[in-house]
């Protein structure tokens, strides 16, 4: 289960709300349908003229990771982009269409799920962010809040990383008319807030940045770049995605945010990319500018700028670099070796003073008298 959805539980357990943690599970996957069938409404208008009325499996594939929540998420923001029509509809009883939502088994995704703990040298970074002046600033300022959640929650670990599961769990209960626990004051509400956004930074930035994007939100550029169009809309997906880009502003993105990068040709066949951010349904997306590039960015310069957050060989950079783990395995086995060597050593001088003994009597002549009397 998704972090936030077991710390539901953990907060149930201790009195918040008993026996309704499905009733909000219910009203929380009901908003998220709602958002996307609204989201997939927008798309719609938005391409219209672009994308066929009807639905045509050559024109789009949709890609989702394999969770029963973002699988309904993308099923509800495709009834929205195909509402079935003329020969479409196959029962007037129902004004949908099932639309194929490819995906992967969660143990294979390495295009869509981040962050990717299948890593060693992300392992490494994340390891090292946490021991830079900015993250230790950060735990100290906030230590009294990590300890007051974690003894309201229950949770044997708290840290600034983990924040963002206990804000997420609280901001859908105050989205679904649920009065929060009486120790969330707004100021610690605040400061969770600071602390679910800082958290986002430390995975994808705070420390060396452009590497921890090519070994997590470049494999998107990588893929954008050989298909030349999507939409991305997942809160980690597209974070991801921005921070390997250089655009994102910080801030968790909301359910159903969209981050839309779009091919355009001119009529002399020239290629360019525009980007654009819909994290709010009240206001038209916005547009985002890739730094060094103009909005309306020529395809060419749009990889050239990318090329540094993409990782050519990302399994061999997730290795972790020769004078660090692979210095210390050189080592191992060397001392290995030498205790093999002296080992083999010993055995020979052992064998060889075993056959002293049989060798040092020599030869004698035994008489025939001796060989009866034997």
């Amino acid at each position: 289960a998704r972090p936030a959805e077991y710390l539901v539980l953990m907060l149930y357990k201790h009195g918040a709300y008993q026996n309704k943690v499905w009733t909000l599970f219910f009203l929380q996957k009901k908003k998220r349908m709602r958002q996307h069938l609204e989201l997939g409404q927008f798309l719609r208008k938005r391409y219209d003229g672009f994308l066929n009325q009807s639905y045509l499996r050559h024109e789009i594939t949709v890609r989702s990771t394999d969770y029963d929540r973002t699988l309904m998420s993308a099923e509800a923001n495709l009834a929205g982009l195909y509402p079935p029509n003329g020969e479409q509809v196959f029962s007037p009883n129902i004004m949908w269409q099932p639309i194929p939502v490819h995906t992967v088994p969660q143990s294979e995704e390495k295009l869509l799920s981040f962050p990717q703990r299948d890593c060693p040298r992300f392992e490494e970074l994340m390891n090292e962010t946490e021991q830079t002046e900015e993250f230790r600033n950060v735990t100290a300022a906030n230590q009294d809040v990590l300890d007051l959640v974690r003894n309201k929650t229950g949770l044997k670990t708290m840290s600034v990383e983990s924040a963002w599961s206990v804000y997420d769990t609280l901001f859908c209960e105050l989205r679904h008319n649920k009065s929060a626990p009486d120790w969330v004051t707004p100021s610690l509400w605040e400061r969770l807030h600071f602390l679910k956004d800082f958290g986002f930074q430390v995975l994808f930035g705070v420390y060396k940045q452009q590497e921890k994007s090519r070994l997590q939100g470049g494999v998107f550029s990588a893929w954008f770049t050989k298909k030349k169009k999507k939409i991305f809309n997942h809160d980690t997906t597209v974070a991801a995605l921005q921070v390997s880009l250089n655009v994102f502003n910080g801030r968790q993105p909301p359910y159903a945010s969209c981050h839309m990068i779009e091919l355009y040709s001119d009529d002399n066949g020239s290629l360019t990319v525009s980007m654009f951010y819909r994290n709010d349904s009240t206001v038209e997306p916005y547009a985002l500018q890739l730094p060094g590039c103009s909005l309306d960015c020529p395809l060419e310069d749009f990889v050239k700028i990318t090329k540094l957050s993409i990782s050519e060989d990302r399994q061999k950079e997730c290795q972790l670099p020769s004078s660090g783990r692979n210095q210390e395995v050189i080592i191992t086995l060397a001392v290995f070796g030498c205790l093999l060597l002296v080992l083999i050593v010993v055995l020979f001088l052992a064998m060889i003073r075993h056959k002293e003994p049989l060798g040092s009597q020599g030869y004698r002549q035994i008489s025939r008298e001796g060989a009866d009397e034997s």
